[in-house]
């Protein structure tokens, strides 16, 4: 499952991770760091929905 942000539209695919912030691919989204943002606006996972 992909979770998009609310903000911008960013779409964090659990396939690729995040891997510029640290973020290795498969790591679900549950998973991610409380303190993790989205890469292009900043806001937090709370401001991110399930796809």
């Amino acid at each position: 499952m992909n979770y998009v942000c609310n903000v911008c539209g960013y779409v964090y695919e659990v396939a690729n991770g995040d891997p510029e912030n640290g973020i290795e691919p498969g790591t679900p989204f549950e998973e991610l760091p409380e303190d993790w943002t989205c890469p292009l606006c900043g806001v937090g996972k709370d401001d991110f929905s399930a796809e």
